[in-house]
């Protein structure tokens, strides 16, 4: 199946919308008036299967199976820098939830053939999410299919499905009629996953119902790439009413390094969507407004993408791939 087949996108048809949230975490923050364009994206984020035939036709090798370069590590051991992926691992007992490295480890040999590491596979997973791309993976198989990757704009926009600054994808009411409408945590975690919604790890990619524009997926399961850069705010003034941003991208890349580690200047983009591991007690950001800073050098075992295409081109017209 070629990805380019533009029968698996969903047409968005563009317009105004209030972007970002006031009511969440800071970097939501402000809510803001954006137009975007019409485009096409992805029905689903990039599956396993998808991301087999990009790897069969090019001979990809992703960033998670190749060693890291020691000059990008000032300071790092030699022994530390193999190849190898960021693997979520419940711990088992209770711990501090403001110290990650508890319940992620750095696992070798972990890729997107090997999502919970060596001995792992994906022989059942076709049709689940692929994981463990770096944002250099991502982008190269949206080229490959003759795509792109959202901007964050266009990624919210399509989220929303059409509901302007509702709280989820699907409305305001997270589970509506008492069912889940996305894979996401439920319980205490990183230590109890009560599983409500029938999943433990990622799901098949169209497990849950989609939302008003036919999009599955949009909110938990995977984060998604976009091809913005961060910054811990968005920039746009809610006060210029008159003035609404059109197409908006992201600050510049030399604004994305992450003030917290100033010896590692490895630029951030903007992951959005959320994913299984978000919970009410650690990460609400299972919501079209959430978002997050990811390193793009970094790969996990619940980061994935989708592409999109824009303009408003028939299939006929459309990129094949290259």
């Amino acid at each position: 199946m070629l990805m380019s087949d533009l029968k698996d996108m969903i047409f968005v048809p563009g317009g105004t919308f209030s972007m970002g949230s006031d009511r969440h975490y800071p970097e939501e923050a402000p809510a803001h008036r954006v137009t975007v364009d019409p485009f096409r994206i992805d029905v689903t984020p990039v599956t396993n299967r998808q991301f087999r035939a990009f790897v069969a036709a090019t001979g990809y090798v992703t960033t998670a199976q190749i060693p890291p370069d020691p000059k990008d590590y000032p300071g790092a051991q030699p022994q530390m820098l193999y190849a190898g992926s960021l693997v979520f691992t419940p711990p088992g007992r209770t711990v501090d939830p403001k110290h990650w490295s508890q319940w992620w480890s750095f696992m070798r040999s972990a890729d997107w053939r090997h999502p919970y590491g060596p001995e792992s596979n994906i022989d059942d997973l076709d049709d689940h999410p692929v994981v463990h791309v770096a944002y250099a993976d991502a982008l190269a198989c949206a080229r490959w299919a003759g795509k792109d990757l959202p901007t964050e704009a266009e990624w919210e926009f399509a989220a929303r499905g059409g509901l302007d600054s509702a709280e989820y994808a699907w409305g305001d009411d997270f589970a509506p009629g008492g069912k889940h409408r996305a894979n996401t945590w439920q319980g205490k975690f990183p230590v109890q996953d009560l599983c409500e919604d029938g999943f433990s790890r990622t799901s098949p990619v169209t497990a849950f119902p989609p939302n008003g524009y036919g999009i599955h997926d949009m909110i938990g399961n995977v984060w998604e790439w976009t091809s913005d850069w961060y910054i811990a705010r968005h920039t746009a003034n809610p006060a210029k009413a008159c003035c609404i941003p059109k197409n908006p991208r992201g600050p510049r890349e030399d604004e994305s390094y992450d003030p917290c580690q100033p010896s590692i200047r490895i630029p951030r983009k903007v992951l959005k969507g959320g994913s299984h591991l978000c919970a009410p007690n650690y990460c609400r950001r299972y919501r079209p407004a959430a978002r997050h800073a990811e390193p793009i050098d970094t790969s996990t075992s619940h980061v994935g993408f989708r592409c999109v295409v824009r303009g408003t081109q028939s299939p006929a017209e459309a990129p094949g791939p290259r």
